[in-house]
């Protein structure tokens, strides 16, 4: 059983996770830790991420605005070696075409596509010199349509794209996947609610716990064990990859 268990040990790996202070972000940087990886927690909000770092042995917090070319730069100027890149920081957009201001259509791209593209162009090069992993975190939004979330869908399915495009052109020198969840409990859904449904939460809860058939929002923790077998021994042979976790929402 130990045996077994080493495949998903990350001892001895540095991990950095971006909109590591909250919800999946939060998430994956317990469960990296509790696998033995030591952490670096990378977010906008540095309170939050110097909590979360108080609680965690050998994790560090940073702030970055990962959206800013030169704060990346200035971020991995501090990092010598790098084994994982969990690109996690994102943020949504309700409306649909119509409804949907190029200004906010732009801040959408600049911050989960523009955002992932800065950080994995600069982590590349740490990354390749051990075989290292990605992990970029998309959304069901990236494979169907969602009903009045065009800027969302369409970031989402950028990222899908960039995660099979660069498989193709690094499949020895890094290994990159990506997980596509579903609506999960977290401060991200609670902002949604409060912002477009703040009399009507309960009900709208409802539904956000219907629209996936098993009945249930998905948990961080379930994201964040799936980011574990991804970054883990275990899945050495799988790159390129794009694996829901939603609840059969994809299926139905």
């Amino acid at each position: 059983m130990g045996a077994m268990l080493d495949y998903f040990k990350l001892s001895g790996k540095r991990a950095m996770i971006t909109g590591g202070a909250s919800g999946i972000g939060e998430a994956t940087v317990r469960t990296f830790s509790e696998a033995g990886a030591e952490i670096w927690i990378v977010d906008i909000d540095q309170g939050r991420a110097d909590a979360l770092a108080g609680q965690i042995p050998g994790s560090r917090a940073l702030r970055c605005d990962i959206t800013d070319e030169n704060q990346v730069a200035e971020l991995f100027r501090q990092v010598d070696c790098l084994d994982i890149l969990v690109n996690n920081a994102g943020i949504g957009l309700v409306g649909n075409v119509e409804e949907t201001e190029l200004a906010d259509f732009q801040r959408l791209f600049r911050v989960n596509v523009e955002g992932t593209f800065l950080m994995t162009r600069a982590a590349l090069p740490l990354l390749s010199a051990g075989r290292g992993t990605i992990v970029n975190i998309g959304s069901v939004a990236g494979l169907v349509g969602v009903k009045r979330r065009f800027a969302y869908c369409a970031t989402k399915g950028a990222v899908v794209a960039m995660t099979r495009q660069l498989a193709v052109d690094y499949p020895t020198q890094i290994r990159v996947n990506c997980i596509a969840p579903g609506t999960v409990d977290t401060p991200f859904v609670e902002g949604y609610l409060e912002k477009y449904h703040k009399h009507e939460k309960d009900k709208v809860r409802t539904e956000l716990n219907q629209r996936q058939p098993i009945g249930r929002l998905g948990q961080p923790e379930e994201i964040a064990r799936l980011a574990l077998y991804l970054c883990s021994p275990a899945a050495d042979f799988m790159n390129g990859a794009v694996v829901p976790i939603d609840g059969g929402w994809t299926a139905a």
